[in-house]
């Protein structure tokens, strides 16, 4: 009976050893992970490509920002708080090369581990691994810190929380979680989310945003004083757990960072010149060629230092509220497109200097071609042909002027667009068939002086065209509260964008948080061409697949005429004292919040 039993199951048993065999190479504990491929970096590591491992740490920076703040928990919906908050005091169980597109090394985790289609993630904590207030980091924090901020946090922690199917402790230093939709990228999402300390916040509401309740974390920096509005110092711990990690040697080296608040870039840049501000970043290139000339500069106690980067553009520009019917037609945002004589502004702001935008993510590999839709690209997006606006499959440009302050053509050809709309002029009056005016308002924030000058322009134009324009400008509180209560019109827009979009890409333009307040999708965008195209993104097995699915996104983005784009910062502008110090090899994300200050150092 033996090898009649063998023979029967021999298949089964071959079969039952591959899923097997399969499962425990794919577990192998990895010493990190890459979107596709392995990563860069060898398991042997010593320090980051771009940074300096011997650099010194001590010294003092101060930086600036306009506006206020209310709340010093960056975690959650409720409140405005300072931007570089996240940044400097928290981590995740893995941490981001700024040198690759999307590769992570182990940082609170000393591994990790996933299933062949990585529908489940496991991670092993470092036993080392400490909170600022020196007590360990468990598994227990680490699962109650992804529910937490998938339940209460702000609205970018909620998605990867609605994809988890379970997570589990299979260790004494060990989680496993296991996702419920494939997608190969939630394994590096759920690997950089930050972890907290549960015990904080026993008792106490973790949402409620109380000025005095700082989320305590694992990072290099703590709150040491603030007071509200006006300033925050934050100090390096000197116990920090990972200051002899490889992915941190070399970085977190001031000893102090203080951020003092202004009322608006004016008064920042005048506190720089005085002296009061160590650091400031400039995105005009006519103010970089000619503000920069004050006695501190003459002196070389000042330097510019311009530094490259390979990351898509972004969006940049002027918003509009598609949720608002007068701006719920394609033609309608054409026309006033086509009255923003961008060379003339571009001109008059910046000498010309600066680049514009041509879509989201132009200046990359994975920009929109020149041209009618080929491909894979033009399989992407031929089912929704029918729906899709004009240019979007043919091919679409930015409209473009003569340059003269008249843009005559231009606004010829937004008369007749917005005649085919149901608007036209009655006596001087831009009017819809029911008599109604179009008239509409950019909000802007007090002191936001340079896009001011350009709304000043733009509704000069408009108004040739019998388009009343109103600048509604209030303070930084109002500002954040109308955001996130999706109350504007028109408003200034910024969206920066990596060299490998993901899942981040449905806070920004998904349908499903399209009316959600606090959401990033400020232009109101509910496409289900919008919705499949970021689907085949994440459902990409191959670098090929996924950047045809990102060229797809960016045309039906663009084509969309969602946001009326201007320059494109195509290199960082940082001016600083001459003691701040910094590397001499870049890493391709350039002079981001992961490079600026944390891999400069202070020296006399």
């Amino acid at each position: 009976m033996r090898p009649v039993f063998f023979q029967y199951f021999r298949p089964v048993l071959a079969g039952i050893a591959t899923v097997f065999a399969t499962q425990m190479a794919s577990a192998e504990s990895a010493h990190g992970i890459a979107m596709y491929g392995e990563p860069a970096l060898p398991p042997d590591f010593v320090s980051l490509p771009y940074v300096n491992p011997d650099a010194p740490k001590g010294g003092r920076a101060v930086f600036g920002n306009t506006g206020g703040f209310d709340s010093l928990n960056p975690f959650i919906q409720k409140g405005t708080v300072p931007w570089q908050m996240r940044f400097w005091g928290y981590e995740g169980l893995m941490g981001r090369s700024q040198d690759e597109p999307f590769s992570l090394y182990g940082l609170l985790a000393e591994s990790i581990e996933t299933a062949p289609d990585r529908s489940w993630v496991e991670f092993t904590l470092r036993a080392q691994a400490r909170f600022s207030d020196g007590s360990p980091v468990t598994v227990e924090d680490v699962i109650w810190s992804y529910e937490t901020l998938g339940t209460q946090g702000h609205l970018r922690y909620r998605g990867l929380w609605s994809k988890i199917a379970s997570v589990e402790q299979t260790g004494p230093r060990t989680v496993r979680l296991t996702f419920s939709d494939p997608d190969r990228e939630l394994a590096l999402v759920a690997g950089l989310r930050p972890i907290l300390k549960k015990a904080q916040w026993d008792g106490k509401s973790f949402a409620e945003g109380k000025l005095q309740d700082i989320p305590i974390g694992t990072g290099a920096y703590v709150v040491e004083d603030y007071e509200a509005g006006r300033f925050v110092t934050y100090i390096r711990n000197p116990d920090y757990w990972a200051k002899d990690l490889p992915l941190r040697r070399g970085t977190r080296n001031l000893d102090e960072m203080r951020i003092d608040f202004y009322g608006d870039q004016a008064v920042l840049f005048e506190a720089f010149t005085a002296g009061e501000l160590s650091a400031v970043r400039e995105f005009n290139a006519e103010n970089w060629a000619t503000r920069y000339n004050f006695p501190a500069a003459q002196r070389g106690d000042v330097i510019k230092t311009e530094i490259p980067h390979e990351k898509p553009s972004g969006m940049t520009g002027f918003v509009m509220n598609t949720r608002r019917p007068l701006f719920n037609d394609w033609r309608v945002r054409e026309a006033l497109m086509l009255a923003f004589n961008f060379e003339f502004i571009n001109d008059t702001m910046t000498g010309g200097a600066q680049p514009r935008i041509t879509s989201y993510f132009s200046g990359s590999d994975l920009a929109m071609l020149p041209g009618p839709a080929q491909g894979r690209v033009l399989d992407l997006l031929t089912p929704f042909a029918d729906t899709l606006p004009a240019g979007t499959i043919d091919g679409y440009v930015l409209p473009q002027s003569d340059g003269s302050s008249r843009n005559r053509k231009n606004l010829r050809k937004a008369i007749k667009l917005l005649g085919d709309a149901g608007w036209n002029v009655q006596e001087g009056v831009l009017r819809n068939a029911q008599g109604k005016p179009f008239e509409f308002t950019i909000l802007m924030r007090q002191g936001d002086s340079g896009n001011l000058t350009v709304t000043e322009i733009y509704s000069q134009a408009l108004a040739r065209l019998g388009i009343k324009v109103t600048e509604a400008k209030v303070d930084n509180a109002q500002y954040t509260g109308r955001l996130a209560e999706l109350d504007f019109d028109v408003t200034p827009f910024r969206r920066a964008l990596s060299l490998s979009p993901g899942n981040e890409q449905r806070l920004y333009w998904g349908g499903d948080v399209a009316d959600t307040p606090g959401t990033r999708n400020l232009m109101g965008i509910d496409e289900p061409a919008v919705d499949a195209m970021i689907d085949a993104m994440l459902d990409s097995d191959t670098r090929e697949d996924f950047v045809a699915a990102t060229r797809a996104l960016d045309r039906v983005l663009t084509a969309g005429r969602y946001v009326i784009p201007i320059w494109s910062f195509d290199v960082g502008r940082i001016a600083h004292i001459k003691e701040l110090k910094y590397p001499d090899t870049f890493p391709i994300y350039g002079d981001g919040p992961s490079y600026m200050p944390e891999v400069w150092w202070y020296q006399d």
